[in-house]
């Protein structure tokens, strides 16, 4: 259990590396989980190693967001200056993603077998 732990800690720890090193502009737990992708399509047997572990921690996904719910907390000025452009901007993110997943599930099944 510790071993598929370190796994995917590893995973997010080099991608954080990564993300600095290179100074991109995505957050080190994304490109974590771009190298944990690479590593299961490169390994296929790590796939079954690291499956118990990874539902275990997603069935406690809601502690995760406990540290943004405190963010929030805490950024009440900001907020309520800019409370309304963040609204609009999840909003318009909601229905970009959902037209994209629709497009993207719409052209998966066109396309022969």
């Amino acid at each position: 259990m510790v071993l598929p732990l370190a796994v995917i800690l590893t995973c997010q720890l080099a991608g954080e590396a990564l993300v600095r090193w290179l100074g991109l502009p995505l957050p080190g737990p994304v490109a974590g989980m771009i190298l944990l992708l690479a590593s299961l399509l490169a390994v296929p047997p790590l796939h079954g190693r690291i499956a118990a572990v990874s539902h275990q921690l997603l069935k406690h996904m809601a502690l995760f967001f406990v540290p943004a719910g405190v963010g929030l907390m805490t950024l009440t000025r900001e907020l309520r200056d800019h409370g309304w452009l963040l609204a609009v901007v999840l909003v318009v993110s909601t229905w970009l993603t959902a037209g994209a997943s629709e497009a993207a599930f719409a052209l998966a099944r066109r396309r022969p077998r």
